[in-house]
């Protein structure tokens, strides 16, 4: 199998795999000081409990992490007016006018039709044969067709979009002016389809978007970066998900067969493959803006913090046997849409997606297994989120 990355615990699927240097954790330490791929030192949180102090504790700022001169993890970061910036009422003011969207009825109301085109998608798969690629041929087109249709986004533009989004995601193989260059492409593509939709409006969310701009909820600025924000964060995210979740299980018999055998554990798998493979493996981070006592060491103001995600999910202290997939499910909730006020808007449609996927794979490809030799499984290098370039399968 081919990996890229600085350092792999386990690239097989049964461990979280090729993780930045930066995430190597010495034994025993639940927070500590490192350098990220920017150059910049900060702390980094490796503990459950610690993790969800972090993440909901007022004291470390979003906004603050933002601004020009802040501790960086990698040079790609959200915009300072973007939802993941903001601290307080300016937060919840945008959060607000996108959250009726990921509702629990509206996402349920979307299942028939991302069913449909899962069923499209293990269509062409099938078509294809063993040893496709199920990155290619599932995982990275059906979130990217789920998002367009959620904020009206024109189906043949699908294709120049992940183009733009994959280059602002990798943080090593484009240049930051390549960067710059598709960072402004897509702005300019999203401020002309805000236009187009001001003239024939729909019932898609960037309308609604529109609206609460035109009622003086949000300003041009906010409503482009919103727009973008929401594409972005929901597209590579989930792409990743959905393949580390389908090698987790393609490399754990025991996991399949407790859902060949009891498909009412689907749900309860669902949560522990998103505590297990988190896609994203550390949090945005933050700021201090007062001295606060972490486990055994101080954040002064100005220090920035870090959350890992990955191993806040496999603290032995919240999760018995944390390397283990439990199919019943655990008492503990991950860490993996974060905690607190940030905690991913679109969670629910995350979690749908990669229910209907796994539904569906497995029950079209009862034998489905990993190809074989030695290059099945590729990791993507250079981003920002964790995921596979490659898994090919049989059946």
């Amino acid at each position: 199998m081919t990996t890229q990355g600085a350092h792999t615990d386990d690239a097989t699927g049964g461990g979280p795999g090729p993780l930045p240097e930066f995430l190597r954790r010495p034994d025993g330490e639940n927070v500590v000081s490192v350098i990220t791929p920017a150059g910049d030192r900060m702390w980094l949180v490796c503990d459950y409990a610690l993790g969800r102090q972090v993440l909901a504790d007022r004291r470390f700022s979003r906004a603050e992490a933002s601004r020009p001169h802040a501790p960086r993890i990698i040079d790609a970061q959200p915009a300072p007016d973007s939802i993941a910036s903001l601290d307080g009422a300016e937060h919840s003011r945008l959060r607000r006018i996108v959250a009726g969207a990921f509702s629990t009825g509206r996402v349920a109301a979307m299942a028939p039709a991302i069913e449909r085109l899962a069923d499209r998608h293990l269509d062409a798969l099938a078509a294809a044969g063993p040893g496709s690629d199920l990155v290619e041929g599932l995982a990275a087109p059906l979130p990217l067709s789920v998002l367009c249709s959620l904020l009206g986004v024109p189906e043949e533009d699908s294709s120049r979009f992940r183009t733009w989004v994959e280059v602002l995601f990798d943080i090593s193989a484009s240049s930051p002016r390549d960067k710059a260059r598709r960072r402004m492409e897509l702005a300019h593509y999203m401020a002309d389809l805000i236009e187009h939709k001001r003239a024939h409006p729909d019932d898609a969310l960037l309308t609604s978007m529109i609206a609460a701009h035109d009622r003086g909820e949000l300003s041009m600025g906010e409503l482009l970066t919103l727009g973008l924000a929401l594409l972005m964060a929901g597209y590579e995210t989930t792409v990743g998900q959905i393949g580390l979740s389908v090698l987790h299980l393609l490399t754990d018999p025991a996991a399949r067969e407790d859902l060949r055998r009891r498909p009412e554990l689907l749900t309860p798998t669902v949560e522990e493959l998103l505590r297990l493979t988190p896609s994203t493996p550390v949090s945005f981070s933050r700021v201090a803006v007062e001295p606060v006592r972490l486990g055994g060491v101080t954040v002064r103001p100005g220090e920035a913090v870090l959350v890992s995600l990955l191993h806040g999910n496999r603290d032995e202290a919240a999760f018995t046997e944390p390397d283990r997939l439990v199919p019943e499910g655990r008492e503990a909730v991950h860490l993996t849409f974060g905690h607190g006020v940030h905690r991913c808007v679109g969670a629910p449609l995350a979690r749908l997606q990669l229910r209907i996927v796994l539904e569906r794979l497995l029950r079209r490809f009862p034998t489905l297994r990993l190809a074989s030799g030695p290059d099945a499984v590729e990791w993507k290098g250079g981003l920002g989120t964790r995921g596979l370039a490659r898994l090919s399968v049989e059946w």
